[in-house]
């Protein structure tokens, strides 16, 4: 009977433990030949969507190739990122527009 309450005690830290290690989703919005406010508290593995709400097409375009995504107008695209660190981006089609991921572990 102890081992199963141990076993049941322990059981809510595991579950802790697994959500904490799911990766997010974050979302940075292009409008107005800009990109949006990019989120805080990215970290390895999470899910970036681009959403490009101008009508002109544009791309996100990591300095260090990590990514490069094509988005036609009115379109989104996504990318996983994988390491820590700053990821410096910008714009192929507009050089002007540029932005930094902060990626924690």
């Amino acid at each position: 009977m102890i081992g199963a309450v141990a076993m049941l005690a322990g059981f809510p830290l595991i579950a802790e433990a697994s959500n904490a290690a799911r990766p997010s989703t974050h979302t940075i919005i292009i409008a107005k030949m800009r990109f949006g406010a990019v989120p805080p508290n990215i970290k390895a593995g999470d899910m970036i969507v681009w959403i490009n709400q101008d009508i002109v097409a544009h791309t996100a375009t990591a300095r260090d190739g990590s990514f490069d995504v094509e988005l036609p107008p009115g379109s989104s695209a996504s990318v996983v990122v994988s390491r820590p660190g700053s990821i410096a981006f910008f714009c192929r089609y507009h050089p002007t527009m540029r932005g930094s991921l902060v990626v924690a572990r």
